[in-house]
């Protein structure tokens, strides 16, 4: 295996802030996690007794103070937590496991940056069974606040994995029994071909797609069914719903 794979042992005892109701819950009910305090806006005190057995230290804050520290309520939801991230298995044993499914699907993110949207793929990762992505270190955000909200707890199950040399990355996947498939809207087949039980599926980012020296590593490039609206000139997807339709298109047939 190539050393391009990051040592995801490192993260044990890194602290993370993460808000939102479905994030938050997510890591509580994450019992690898070593929680330090909950902080609840006095709105949200109804939230006590549902968490109160799954961490010790739980703080209400008036309205102004919560405001002055954490923003306003609709952006955190009203809650935050105060956490430690988890062990998560490096590539290199990410790949060993994946080896032993009889199916395995893995996303390939090529220079997409918005938070946002890869909070959103990982959500639709841990709705079809997708359990890791691999992104450029250089050009991905890391598992912020705003990405941890946005992929409402499914960063609790899905492995993201940011790599020096995607392309060398991608070429490990191949030695690995996956067939790379680079989704482009420039291609003459459509998505409702036959996935192979092993698959990566490569994604670039929004205008530029994926770039050239990762198309070299694509085994098949494919773009998604769908009909164009050439009087408003509506002829793409936002990439994180482009994701989505992609890993239900492999989830369905296998």
């Amino acid at each position: 295996m190539s050393k391009n794979y990051p040592k995801n042992l490192n993260n044990l005892g890194k602290n993370q802030t993460i808000y939102g109701l479905h994030s938050v819950e997510a890591a509580l009910l994450n019992d690898k996690r070593n929680h330090h305090e909950l902080i609840i806006h006095e709105n949200q005190r109804n939230l006590i007794e549902k968490y109160q057995s799954k961490i010790k230290k739980i703080t209400i804050l008036e309205n102004k103070k919560f405001k002055k520290l954490y923003g306003g309520e609709q952006s955190t939801q009203g809650i935050i937590l105060k956490t430690e991230d988890f062990i998560r298995p490096t590539l290199e044993e990410f790949l060993i496991n994946e080896s032993k499914q009889n199916k395995s699907v893995i996303i390939v993110i090529d220079q997409i940056t918005d938070p946002q949207n890869i909070g959103s793929i990982m959500r639709s990762c841990a709705l079809f069974n997708c359990k890791g992505i691999i992104a450029s270190k250089d050009n991905a955000p890391d598992l912020t606040p705003s990405l941890l909200k946005a992929a409402s707890g499914a960063t609790e199950l899905v492995n993201y994995y940011k790599v020096i040399n995607l392309r060398r990355s991608i070429s490990n996947l191949k030695k690995n029994g996956y067939w790379i498939y680079g989704f482009d809207s420039s291609s003459d087949k459509n998505s409702d071909l036959k996935f192979e039980k092993k698959s990566a599926l490569v994604f670039g980012s929004e205008g530029k797609g994926i770039r050239d020296l990762i198309k070299k590593e694509c085994d098949i490039f494919v773009k998604l069914k769908m009909e164009e609206n050439k009087i408003f000139k509506i002829d793409s997807l936002n990439v994180s719903n482009a994701t989505s339709i992609a890993l239900y298109e492999f989830y369905k047939n296998h």
